[in-house]
């Protein structure tokens, strides 16, 4: 699975690691995100991320 970065601020969505602070399992593919997901850091949605 691929990592994918904010291109505003930086944060490296990692799936082996997903993000639990926001209730997403580890093995979360980005593609299987929910569109209300926002980057941790800044707050921007999915579109601002780019495949790493």
């Amino acid at each position: 699975m691929d990592k994918y970065v904010c291109d505003v601020c930086g944060y490296v969505y990692d799936p082996e690691v997903g993000d639990p602070d926001n209730g997403i399992e580890p093995g979360t593919a980005f593609a299987d995100l929910p569109e209300e997901w926002v980057c941790p850091l800044c707050g921007v949605g999915k579109d601002n991320f780019s495949a790493e």
